[in-house]
């Protein structure tokens, strides 16, 4: 979890973004996304359009509306399918490439399984072979010889000290082990696409904010127009306003191009064909679920430790390990194994026809083999040692589980909890910065403020606005993840 990085890297980003304001009123600003990992992109600054209404009465006729100035990408022209969250994660558990990977290595284990199980049965083997001899010496009275020999034998091992059951059971747990394997690998896929859907949407309202904003120094530049050739403000001012709009087209089209990235991340995601578009459905997750209050952080670890499938694949693992040390220590123990079998044959230039050969060589045999152990180059000893280091490796790999599970479930929970105060304090700080920018308008309308001032509340709007996106979806974020950690669906959006 890297989102409380990304917070602190956004909060060190707004204090440049404050000083390139003081410094230069028509600076473009950037906000990071609200994402686990840390993302470059630049998101577009935005602010109310509390004063389009009033400023569109006096519109320049050249003037193009804002559906003109800022077209849709090349990709939302085609047809598309819109996607919610529970859409992307239900198509991507049933297509995603190496989950089906991982669902096959669990039927070849299954496979491996019946064949550890076929080694307790006896096993049943038939043979013949067929030889012609030459004889070239003119002692011999026939120079030609045919032979032939036919058996039927069986194999059954009695005892290997209990080695080919220990591998069974062993195999069993492999089994399970990649089970929970697929079921690890589903919830990679679950945080995977929540984290890339959040940033989609996030980008998908930034494209809003910046769309907005636009219009409104759109409204305002055509306004300020009317004001320069009435003499109301100079010409300087009037720059300064222009060159903020020009500053707000760019960065629509910033918002857009970050939005279409993301999209394609998620697309790469979900596995979808080039000529596939996708629409997110629009999040139905309001304030009061971004605030709502979260179970105590022990609750939520004490579940995640029960239904996380990778605490449970390191039980079975240590219960494997354990299962390879009884399984080497079977190389000290004597092995018997039974064997029976039934044959003849037949040889031509003998005294006896084929047919005779065949009935008066046919045999009948068992045998009782016993092999016991004395010297063997210390590979049994070897054994043993190293599959008592593999159980003390795989006790560790559980309680290293452990501590990763704690950490993430920690992180996730103080994430989630900071964006949720973070977010009540956002929503306040933009209902005065709607307030500052509302009544700094109507003063520089009537020449008590300046540009500066004006573009000032602007941007001190816009930031407000981008404070309480990234607070919302931060927290909506981290809500997710626990609810995966406790083993829930989402219901974060």
């Amino acid at each position: 979890m890297r989102t409380k990085h990304i917070w602190w890297i956004g909060c060190a980003a707004w204090l440049v973004w404050g000083t390139a304001v003081a410094q230069q009123p028509t600076g473009e600003q950037e906000q990071p996304v609200p994402t686990q990992q840390t993302s470059p992109a630049t998101q577009a600054a935005a602010v109310e359009p509390a004063a389009a209404t009033e400023a569109a009465a006096t519109p320049e006729p050249a003037a193009t509306s804002a559906a003109a100035a800022f077209p849709e990408s090349p990709a939302a022209t085609g047809t598309t399918r819109q996607w919610t969250l529970q859409e992307c994660l239900d198509y991507a558990l049933e297509n995603n490439i190496q989950l089906r990977q991982n669902r096959n290595d669990y039927l070849s284990g299954v496979e491996d399984t019946k064949q550890a199980k076929a080694a307790l049965l006896p096993s049943l083997t038939a043979s013949t072979t067929q030889a012609y001899t030459n004889y070239p010496s003119s002692n011999v009275s026939d120079n030609d010889s045919y032979t032939g020999t036919y058996g039927v034998n069986a194999d059954l091992v009695l005892y290997q000290g209990g080695m080919l059951r220990t591998t069974v059971r062993r195999q069993q747990l492999q089994n399970r082990i990649d089970a929970l394997t697929v079921e690890e690998a589903e919830n990679d896929i679950r945080l995977a696409l929540v984290e890339a859907y959040m940033q989609a949407l996030y980008a998908s309202e930034a494209v809003e904010i910046a769309v907005s904003t636009a219009e409104v120094s759109r409204a305002q530049r055509d306004r300020a127009r009317e004001m320069w050739r009435t003499g109301s403000i100079s010409k300087v001012d009037f720059a300064q306003i222009e060159s903020q709009y020009v500053s707000d087209e760019y960065q629509v089209v910033v918002a857009r191009t970050t939005l279409d990235n993301y999209k394609l991340q998620l697309k790469q995601l979900l596995e979808l064909d080039i000529t596939d578009e996708m629409e997110l459905a629009a999040p139905a997750a309001g304030e009061d679920k971004v605030v709502t209050a979260l179970p105590p952080k022990t609750e939520i670890y004490a579940t995640a430790l029960d239904v996380m499938p990778e605490i449970r694949r390191g039980d079975l693992s240590i219960e494997a390990a354990e299962l390879e040390v009884r399984q080497a220590r079977a190389g000290f123990l004597p092995s018997v194994s039974l064997t029976a079998g039934i044959g003849t044959g037949h040889m031509s230039g003998g005294a006896f026809e084929s047919g005779s050969q065949v009935w008066n060589r046919f045999n009948e045999n068992v045998g009782l083999s016993l092999n016991i152990p004395i010297f063997s180059n210390r590979k049994n000893r070897t054994a043993v040692n190293k599959a008592r280091i593999s159980v003390s490796n795989s006790r560790l790999e559980r309680l290293n589980l452990e501590k990763t599970l704690l950490r993430e479930v920690e992180t996730a929970y103080l994430d989630a909890v900071s964006a949720q105060s973070q977010y009540t304090a956002a929503v306040e700080k933009r209902r005065y910065a709607q307030e500052s920018y509302d009544l700094t308008d109507e003063q520089f309308r009537v020449g008590m403020k300046n540009t500066v001032e004006l573009i000032t509340a602007q941007n001190e709007l816009a930031s407000a606005r981008l404070e309480v996106l990234q607070a919302k979806y931060v927290a909506l974020l981290n809500m997710a993840l626990l609810d995966i950690y406790q083993g829930r669906p989402v219901t974060a959006i």
